[in-house]
């Protein structure tokens, strides 16, 4: 097998590898900034520098050269090699800044030289505190300047367009963010302008950056150049915790990272998961921090009178069993719904199945022509296939009216019909209407009976994606009823750990006076004495886990090692439950 001794240590390797990946997956470091996996490799910013050369060989015999020490003799290459594009040979050794000093000056030189125009703007840089230059300039570059002329000065504050703000002035032209309009969004929005210290990212004269995946030029910014117009100056990056999600705004599932604090989402970025989004996710996602944070229904709300007024739990719950108990199951509708979890909708199922109601339905949510083949799906629910894996019958929009129509009582889970443009009022007038909802809608204020249930910021739970992929979210976010600092998978940032209700950066009034829906179920069957009893999003997993075939190998312990579960969509869903 090939082997590649690098800083004195030997590694075997398969395949063909690029010297600096292979270096980063070992583990160690060698600092870079142009270099990016999932694109290709310009070689531009030359911060990679290695000393790379070869045991030399007899053509003859195949034996190593040795030399007058009794070791290997070593062919160097004339000049330091840029380890992002150089490719792995056999019997290759290679230097870092670990263990060369030519090596870990010619770096430093290079960080100077990138250094002499750009401003010195950390202290009101958003990439600040997670900015690649600024690390690498404390772990190798120079400690301090030796330019003393003036800075070439270029445009600052530039809308690019509706997302994305640029600072020329910090661009070290790393070239990533033209190189991502040109190989993965493919939309060519961004180029070069000007030449030499004058250069930057720049869009075409009278056009703007609306490249729907706009903001991952931000992620891929190795400096503060390219920042989001929406996060600007909202938080510092060790204020806030990160913690990992999935995207709830369409079908893919983009694997993500909630980014919180005082309990607010303050912004999303993508989590690198090659299965399904790779280091990407479209804009629209990030978006969703509007969902978590704003217009939340919290507390219960009951129409008295043809009006809707705050209501307290137990009534909300006692309302919720006595419109149950009063009616022929027949005149009963349960709606599940692909907006939801897994968990949620195995709930609401149990629930009805003890009740004697029939099995829930579902109304997929597809708005054809919307998806791109890339990130963007034509499914805008997270979860249809985790709907169907359970059995829920899939209906249209006529089917709905119809069966609307039969009922008297309608359950609905956080899908917004009328809003959707599925159900007018007219439909559901004289029905009684309760549904479980996130946020204030068209549908919620004309419901008789509202019950705020938890987002997916804020509990456990998983999802099925359209591919068949099953992914889970964890809470980043607490609600009146919980505590980070009580739940053990809740990430705690420095101003959770050490701030207290009486500082000015923590606020009773971003909890959302909600619970799960699980929960909710569980209170009701609980008053009527029924069995069933849901504590949290693993246990019904693991419920559901014995109870489907299909759902037979998942656990939320393999879903975080494996970053997923690949479950088979084409398999029908067969109940084990009491085999």
């Amino acid at each position: 097998m090939p082997q590649v001794i690098i800083d004195g240590q030997k590694y075997e390797y398969e395949g063909q590898h690029k010297l600096l990946q292979f270096i980063q997956d070992l583990g160690k470091e060698v600092p870079f900034f142009c270099y990016h996996p999932s694109m290709s490799i310009p070689a531009n910013c030359r911060q990679c520098l290695v000393k790379v050369g070869q045991y030399v060989k007899d053509r003859e015999t195949g034996e190593y050269e040795m030399g007058e020490n009794g070791e290997r003799t070593i062919r160097w290459f004339p000049k330091l090699q840029t380890a992002c594009n150089f490719d792995l040979a056999d019997d290759m050794v290679v230097h870092t800044q670990e263990t060369d000093d030519l090596v870990k000056r010619a770096q430093k030189d290079n960080l100077e030289l990138i250094l002499i125009n750009h401003p010195l703007d950390c202290p009101i840089c958003d990439q600040a505190g997670e900015c690649p230059l600024q690390i690498q300039t404390y772990k190798y570059g120079p400690e301090g300047s030796r330019f003393e002329v003036k800075k070439v000065h270029k445009p600052k504050r530039v809308q690019l367009g509706p997302r994305v703000v640029l600072d020329a002035e910090r661009c070290i032209n790393c070239t990533r963010c033209t190189r991502f309009t040109s190989e993965i969004s493919k939309t060519d929005q961004l180029t070069i302008t000007s030449r030499g210290d004058k250069n930057y990212p720049i869009t075409a004269p009278g056009r703007e950056f609306s490249d729907p995946y706009s903001l991952n030029t931000v992620d891929l910014c190795p400096v503060g150049a390219l920042t989001s117009a929406d996060f600007r100056f909202k938080a510092r990056v060790w204020e806030m915790n990160q913690t990992p999600s999935i995207d709830i705004t369409n079908g893919k599932g983009c694997n993500i990272d909630l980014w919180t604090r005082d309990n607010l989402v303050l912004r999303i970025t993508p989590r690198f998961n090659g299965d399904v989004n790779d280091h990407w996710m479209p804009d629209e996602g990030r978006e969703a921090y509007k969902i978590f944070n704003e217009n939340r229904i919290s507390r219960p709300l009951q129409k008295l009178d043809g009006e809707q007024i705050l209501s307290a739990w137990s009534n909300a719950s006692a309302t919720f069993s006595e419109e149950i108990d009063q009616r022929d199951k027949k005149e009963i509708l349960f709606v599940g719904s692909p907006n939801v979890s897994v968990e949620e909708n195995y709930a609401l199922q149990k629930y009805a199945n003890i009740l004697g109601i029939s099995e829930p339905i579902f109304v997929p949510h597809i708005e054809e022509g919307k998806g791109d083949g890339f990130l963007i799906t034509d499914d805008l629910a997270p979860n249809a296939n985790g709907c169907r894996l359970l059995g829920f019958k899939e209906i249209n929009q006529k089917e709905l009216k119809k069966r609307i129509s039969k009922a008297t009582l309608i359950v609905l889970v956080n899908d917004h019909f009328v809003d959707r443009g599925l159900l007018s009022e007219n439909d559901l007038e004289n029905k009684y209407l309760v549904t479980f909802a996130t946020n204030h809608s068209s549908t919620t204020k004309i419901a008789d009976l509202v019950i705020p249930i938890t987002s997916a910021a804020e509990h456990a739970a998983s999802y099925v994606n359209i591919d068949g992929r099953i992914q889970r979210t964890i809470a980043a976010k607490e609600t009146k009823y919980s505590n980070r600092r009580l739940d053990l998978e809740m990430s705690e940032g420095r101003l959770d750990r050490y701030g207290t209700n009486f500082d000015n950066w923590v606020s009773e009034d971003n909890k959302i006076d909600c619970i799960p829906l699980w929960s909710f179920i569980t209170e009701t069957a609980e008053k009527s004495g029924l069995d069933l009893s849901f504590e949290n999003g693993r246990e019904i997993m693991n419920e559901i886990s014995k109870s489907f075939k299909v759902f037979e190998k998942v656990s939320y312990e393999l879903m975080d090692q494996n970053s997923g579960i690949q479950l088979s969509t084409d398999q029908a869903p067969v109940s084990t439950e009491g085999k």
